[in-house]
């Protein structure tokens, strides 16, 4: 970005956030220089990447290889009734664009894979995951230890939703929350098999979105080393600590065996 500075109409798009002390012309200037992916345009992916494009992050990646099915139109706000059977990263990346033309926009159709998580990952400053499958999230999660990338993760169930940010300034990674011995003692539901309600994955992708941002600008405190779960039937509220585990902080290589 040359010379760190934001063109008139950014100031002028930006305004309501530059005006916040904590954001300020320099917060919205390193938003600008933030490169992020998001893996996965679901449900979270959805909102996440609509508050990330709005907000101004200068380099949003989306990744998806699924089409638009009706049944993801209850909480997959990017898309409509006409965009059934279309690609996900193509539409969403054309409505991104229409959000906000002053940012920069690319799609990866494709899955994330140990042959091309690396390669990929590393071109990014924060990871998202907003997948909906426990391997992938290991994936993610191996791949951030690696290549020393913080990991904004969220995962809804029902009437719960939690969000944590992994691997940041040396604290928790996923292993840390989520051992593998744990999934092996219990399968992991999907929306799928149990429901979901609309509102829920929309609160949720604002909140990860609202990780990315604090994590970009320096402000506020940063949920590392924290889970906070929430039940939207009961507006309950709770933040649980995560035990920092050393040797999840060793992973050298990616097994697809372990995925």
């Amino acid at each position: 970005m040359p010379e760190d500075k934001l063109s008139q109409r950014e100031i002028r798009r930006y305004s309501r956030q530059i005006m916040i002390p904590e954001i300020g012309i320099r917060g919205q200037e390193l938003l600008k220089e933030a490169a992020v992916i998001v893996v996965g345009a679901g449900g979270l992916g959805c909102p996440v990447l609509q508050h990330l494009a709005s907000g101004g992050v200068g380099r949003l990646t989306i990744m998806d290889y699924d089409f638009v099915d009706e049944q993801n139109l209850q909480r997959q706000f990017l898309y409509n009734s006409n965009d059934v059977g279309k690609l996900k990263t193509v539409i969403a990346r054309s409505r991104l664009e229409q959000l906000n033309p002053l940012i920069t926009i690319e799609a990866l159709n494709l899955k994330l894979s140990t042959s091309n998580s690396l390669q990929i990952l590393k071109n990014y400053d924060i990871v998202v995951d907003a997948t909906d499958n426990i391997g992938a999230r290991y994936l993610i999660n191996d791949s951030c230890v690696i290549l020393g990338k913080p990991m904004v993760h969220g995962a809804v169930y029902k009437f719960e939703g939690q969000v944590s940010v992994f691997n940041f300034m040396g604290g928790p990674t996923y292993r840390c929350y989520n051992p593998v011995e744990n999934i092996k003692k219990q399968s992991e539901p999907g929306s799928e098999d149990s429901g979901l309600t609309n509102v829920l994955p929309g609160i949720t992708g604002t909140l990860m979105a609202n990780e990315v941002i604090k994590i970009i600008t320096g402000i506020g405190k940063v949920l590392a080393g924290e889970l906070l779960l929430f039940n939207i039937l009961t507006n309950s509220f709770n933040i649980l600590n995560i035990k920092n585990i050393p040797e999840n902080h060793s992973i050298k290589d990616l097994n697809p065996i372990n995925y």
